[in-house]
């Protein structure tokens, strides 16, 4: 089941995606069209892991990590499919990166490897936009290149875990004005959804809601505004957000 939170005649609902078309709580149908877009999920935090693929780390010329490298996406970043991102004034690189999201269901710390996906409520999409000039180095946490408001596009639903059957072989891909900049598969992560919810859990709490975002693949490339980012995960949807200008009206 795909799992939607959306703005309609002025109310706030969530509904479900079902037969290719959007119900309210009802199960009355909703024209996608006139809805706004809300992030799917409404977390208490979000945790963001770089630099897990290799090849990734590789085109940054970075080497691969030993252990996962943190650092939390603010919650003030987090918009919905269809919503613009803002074009910082003054930046000179600012790229996408498509990433699988994992919603936690269930708390839980000093969760056991083995014991992870039951902690696993479903996925969604992410787009952890960055600013690159604003990265100094992965010891520390990027939070002013991630973490600006609208940096962080998330849906457009998100799916029940039942329905993944493998989140580990996931054909990832970004396009941009339509052209293909970006491709991987949820195969080559460094580190697996279990192995970064038991490390994860090792120091902190879990709570239901929170989101872990499990990095991008290689192929990073500078937007600038007026380009059209669509972030597509196999088995989940697409994504889709315009670059505007910061202080554009929307």
């Amino acid at each position: 089941m795909r799992h939607a939170r959306y703005i309609y005649q002025g109310r706030m609902h969530e509904g479900v995606l079902r037969d290719g078309e959007l119900h309210d709580e009802q199960g009355r149908r909703v024209p996608m069209e006139e809805v706004v877009w809300l992030p799917p999920i409404s977390p208490r935090t979000v945790y963001g892991l770089a630099l897990n693929f290799a090849d990734h780390a590789a085109e940054l010329h970075l080497e691969k990590p030993k252990e996962p490298v943190l650092f939390i996406k603010p919650n003030a970043s987090l918009i919905g499919h269809l919503a613009p991102i803002c074009y910082p004034a003054g930046v000179e690189y600012m790229h996408y990166e498509a990433e699988l999201a994992v919603i936690i269901g269930r708390a839980g710390r000093r969760i056991r490897r083995e014991d992870a996906f039951h902690h696993v409520l479903g996925y969604t999409i992410a787009n952890d936009v960055t600013v690159r000039d604003f990265v100094g180095n992965m010891y520390r946490p990027p939070i002013r290149a991630k973490g600006w408001d609208t940096f962080g596009p998330l849906g457009p639903w998100w799916v029940d875990a039942a329905d993944i059957s493998n989140p580990h072989q996931l054909a990832i891909r970004t396009y941009v004005n339509g052209d293909v900049r970006q491709q991987g598969n949820t195969q080559d992560m460094i580190f697996r959804i279990d192995d970064i919810i038991a490390f994860l859990s090792s120091f902190t709490t879990l709570y239901p809601g929170d989101v872990i975002l499990t990095g991008t693949p290689p192929g990073i490339s500078p937007v600038r505004p007026g380009d059209v980012i669509e972030v597509e995960i196999e088995g989940i949807g697409r994504l889709q957000n315009p670059v505007v200008e910061e202080g554009a009206s929307s």
